[in-house]
């Protein structure tokens, strides 16, 4: 298993990335939920895209590529500075046996965390500038094994992000409740940061009103489904995850 991980960055990014709790709830309903909440988000960004932004050339589409990257890893460093946050504020609420159970769980989440931190900075090694001086120390065998540690990182990064976004930072693994939960508090997050920082500008300004919020609604009812759902066919609910 490890040493598939080695070679292969898609099979370590879904070891890493995708919860894996004994006992977790496995609901096709749910699970399709959870794609829906990031596919419809990706359709609604590239609708957008193509049809207020001018896409021609193979430099265009690069750019397209880039931004909806960007965007991405963006909601996943919200998501980074959410987790603690809501993660903590829920253990807390926890009754105090419930409590131990869920900070023993919360250590694959955490480490999913610092994975995609940690893969994000092979990068810096291996093209910062301030790093030169290390690249030259280490000579041509260590800089081999920085570009292959790179490559490697790469692969994992971006199927990590797209993973990480889908399970939220697999917080099922500490309770199902959390990931559609976290997931709403994320979208509102990012909306308002697409308000301050005046995303969407090429679009009508009722057009870019409408995908501001259109996003978080959509996400946000999708959210509340999957707690209906999980409420219905599985008797779980913020209430007994807290044990009140």
């Amino acid at each position: 298993m490890v040493v598939r991980g080695l070679y292969n960055p898609l099979y370590a990014a879904q070891r890493t990335f995708r919860p894996s709790r004994p006992g977790l709830v496995d609901d096709r309903e749910v699970r399709r939920l959870q794609y829906w909440r990031t596919g419809l988000g990706l359709l609604a960004w590239v609708a957008l895209t193509l049809s207020y932004k001018a896409v021609v050339t193979a430099d265009d589409v690069q750019g397209v590529a880039s931004d909806r990257l960007d965007q991405s890893w963006t909601s996943v460093l919200v998501l980074v500075c959410t987790f603690p946050v809501v993660v903590g504020a829920f253990v807390a609420a926890a009754r105090d046996g419930l409590r131990r159970v869920y900070l023993r769980r919360v250590l694959r989440p955490l480490g999913s965390v610092l994975a995609i931190m940690a893969s994000m900075g092979t990068s810096a090694l291996a093209m910062a500038p301030e790093l030169a001086g290390f690249r030259d120390a280490v000579g041509l065998p260590g800089r081999i094994v920085i570009i292959v540690a790179l490559v490697w990182s790469i692969g994992f990064a971006l199927y990590g992000i797209g993973l990480s976004l889908v399970h939220v930072f697999r917080t099922a693994d500490i309770h199902e409740v959390l990931p559609p939960l976290l997931a709403g508090v994320l979208v509102w997050e990012m909306a308002l940061l697409d308000l301050v920082t005046g995303a969407y500008d090429q679009a009508p300004p009722g057009i870019r009103g409408l995908f501001v919020l259109g996003a978080p609604v959509t996400v946000t009812a999708l959210s509340w489904w999957e707690l209906h759902r999980l409420r219905r066919h599985h008797g779980m609910t913020l209430r007994t995850a807290l044990g009140r």
